[in-house]
């Protein structure tokens, strides 16, 4: 899938590298076929890190994704430049009169804290509101998917004992939902939270569906049955050693973390992470993509003129 973005974004040199085919603004506006435009809520205080994980993810599929990068207005980035933001990121204010095919809604690192204490709640909260008419599919990661659930059904989130962090092995529990074609019957994924969702709560609504978990992490993936919002309560989108970099932050701090189970070889940290959740990130994302997506979005969906709401939505 080619990725357009803007051309000095310094995600582009890392995908290049890896042979991912990022197109630059000219040769796009070449192309008869309508892009998808994807919108990335990034709340993640490693903000470059994660734009470029995520543009890895949307990059493994044929078809071409316009991104918009996004962060709250209400918040005050104490990780990420001023100048990176001005230069490549908007607001909601910005594109709040737009549409987009697909919404992603990174995790971010304020579990602890309740829903309504978080200083960028209010603005969540218009956002997710407005995604129901602006946007076709949404797709929430780990933080963020607890928030969508907590606002769009009220599901609560529970505290954990201790920090949930590692890889952790899971069973797929619809094998014939479109979003889990091509997975295997268990498959690894990394999880990196202070907070779950009980299964029961999901369960608990006739329009939501679990579709993986875990026996250790807990419920990993779920869907709005008409494919609307996808929560994925986990981190997929992970690089080898983001979790290596967590931990080694968490111990500089003093706090003692506990090694990320069945991460480092041999639980020894000094050695370096096998890579065994790589495929099925691309996986989900390019399902997501597919079947929620592209083959439900109107051609017009985008056009400010064209009716606000179409198959997929409630």
């Amino acid at each position: 899938m080619p990725i357009r973005v803007s051309a000095d974004l310094p995600a582009i040199e890392v995908l290049e590298g890896e042979n991912i085919f990022v197109m630059p603004e000219s040769r796009a506006l070449t192309q008869d076929i309508r892009p998808l435009r994807i919108a990335i809520l990034n709340l993640m205080p490693t903000k470059m890190e994660t734009e470029t994980q995520l543009l890895r993810l949307l990059s493994n599929s044929p078809l071409q994704v316009n991104v918009e990068l996004l962060h709250p207005a209400s918040h005050i980035s104490k990780n990420t430049s001023p100048s990176h933001l001005n230069k490549f990121y908007k607001t909601f204010a910005d594109v709040r009169e737009e549409r987009f095919d697909g919404l992603i809604i990174t995790g971010a690192p304020v579990e602890k804290l309740p829903f309504e204490e978080v200083d960028y709640w209010q603005e969540m909260c218009a956002i997710m509101d407005w995604s129901q008419k602006n946007v076709y599919s949404s797709l929430y990661i780990c933080w963020g998917a607890q928030a969508g659930l907590y606002y769009h059904y009220g599901i609560q989130k529970h505290p954990l004992p201790e920090k949930l962090s590692g890889i952790y092995n899971h069973r797929v529990l619809n094998p014939y939902h479109p979003l889990m074609r091509g997975f295997d019957d268990n498959y690894f994924a990394p999880h990196s939270r202070y907070t779950q969702v009980l299964l029961e709560d999901i369960q608990a609504h006739q329009e939501l569906i679990p579709l993986a978990m875990s026996d250790l992490a807990g419920l990993h993936i779920a869907a709005q049955r008409g494919g609307r919002r996808i929560f994925v309560t986990g981190h997929a989108e992970y690089d080898r050693d983001t979790l290596a970099k967590e931990y080694f932050r968490d111990v500089n701090k003093g706090l003692n973390p506990q090694v990320p189970y069945h991460y480092f070889p041999d639980d020894d940290p000094a050695k370096t992470p096998p890579f065994t959740w790589r495929s099925n990130a691309h996986l989900l994302v390019s399902n997501w993509l597919n079947y929620y997506v592209y083959q439900q979005v109107p051609y017009d969906f985008i056009d400010e003129n064209a009716p606000a709401e179409g198959g997929a939505f409630l």
